[in-house]
């Protein structure tokens, strides 16, 4: 299969290497279930996009995004009296559902898995039984499919990456101090013009000791501050980057440039209406308006608001066959590599675009819209109001 763009505009292009891997075997059995012609090789590489310009032209437009959260019925009726079992893993974050397969959910049960994801920011389902053309079909429902230009593809459905750390390691060469994939707390493409919403990763491979994946709330982040700080940062914008490097065309020897977009630091979910602290160690470079000296030391802080409170992250232990689905919008994620390469990895991720960020003063925070402000916290804000 020729390489080729993702993106038909893009002309000047850094022509991908030659994959030689094998695949692991429980990987191959489910692709060539779902009927992936491998002949021409895995995972199909489209050409790479070396300048900037060209990124910045990818998706460079304004959507509309009903977030399906929105439609669903609060009570989730229809997702949850169907489940064999309903397990919340932690009280801030976090629910695995027991007995369904995701490919055969109801645009009802659909809408309502997307309300319980913006309420538990990541559920996860074991034992699936799901292609990729399927993951690709019910990603769709939650929004624009994500084609990312720089990552490798399940041949035949673009949209659906494929997920190796194997593949990466060939690439960029990890070790025990300084380990790959996405080992670091990070979002998924905060660069875009409209970021991500859901995210879907099925693994089909797991190491049987490590590769857990840790998220940690972005509600639960914002609710950490004092109220008094909260009112320095609502409202605010930081400049996001992307996580790969392009060269300018007018100049490429200045060296690695990379995409920038401008979003607010706290943002308000569509379907939820509450706050959630958006930002990331990886990807957030600096608050706009401050000097950089000012925006190091308050993103620092928020980084480790995010990183240093275990009480507000899971940790999942995967299994072979297993989805998660979380929101990028409400939360950071990193993947452990202790297991070091020693045994494979292989997965397949499916990601919906949403909406452009926002912020709206008159939200609320997630303890607030549940009832669950203690009296010490109410106190505060009433003091904070009377003294505004």
């Amino acid at each position: 299969m020729a390489p080729a763009p993702i993106d038909p505009s893009i002309v000047d292009v850094a022509q991908p290497r030659k994959d030689t891997l094998s695949l692991p075997p429980n990987s191959r059995e489910r692709l060539e279930k779902a009927g992936i012609d491998l002949s021409a090789g895995y995972p199909y590489r489209p050409s790479r996009p070396l300048y900037l310009d060209d990124v910045y032209r990818v998706r460079d437009y304004d959507r509309e995004h009903v977030d399906p959260g929105s439609r669903a019925d609060p009570e989730k009726k229809a997702l949850l009296s169907a489940a064999r079992e309903v397990i919340h893993l932690t009280k801030h974050i976090g629910t695995e559902i027991v007995g369904l397969q995701l490919k055969d959910l109801t645009n009802q049960q659909r809408d309502e898995l997307g309300l319980l994801i913006a309420e538990r920011s990541v559920v996860f389902f074991r034992d699936q039984d799901i292609s990729p053309q399927q993951q690709k079909e019910l990603g769709e429902h939650f929004g624009e499919i994500e084609v990312h230009p720089q990552v490798p593809q399940v041949p035949g459905v673009p949209g659906v990456s494929v997920i190796w750390p194997a593949l990466q390691a060939t690439e960029f060469a990890a070790n025990f101090r300084r380990p790959g994939g996405a080992s670091r707390w990070h979002t998924d493409l905060v660069h875009e013009r409209q970021p991500a919403g859901v995210t879907h990763l099925h693994n089909d491979t797991v190491p049987t000791i490590g590769g857990d994946t840790l998220w940690a709330s972005g509600y639960a982040a914002y609710e950490k501050l004092s109220p008094a700080f909260r009112k320095i940062i609502d409202g605010r914008t930081a400049i996001y980057r992307s996580a790969h490097p392009y060269l300018d065309r007018e100049n490429p020897s200045a060296g690695p440039k990379y995409v920038e977009r401008e979003h607010p630091i706290v943002r308000v979910h569509p379907a939820t209406g509450w706050k959630a602290l958006w930002v990331n160690r990886a990807m957030t470079d600096r608050i706009v308006g401050l000097d950089k000296a000012e925006s190091d030391l308050i993103l620092g802080y928020l980084y480790d608001v995010y990183e240093k409170n275990v009480d507000i992250q899971v940790r999942f232990k995967w299994t072979p066959r297993t989805s998660a689905l979380w929101d990028n919008r409400i939360t950071i994620h990193n993947a452990s590599w202790d297991y070091e390469g020693s045994e494979p990895r292989h997965g397949t991720r499916v990601t919906s675009l949403a909406e452009k960020p926002f912020f709206d003063p008159k939200a609320k925070t997630r303890r607030e819209g549940l009832g669950l402000l203690g009296s010490d916290e109410i106190e505060e804000l009433e003091k904070l109001n009377l003294t505004q």
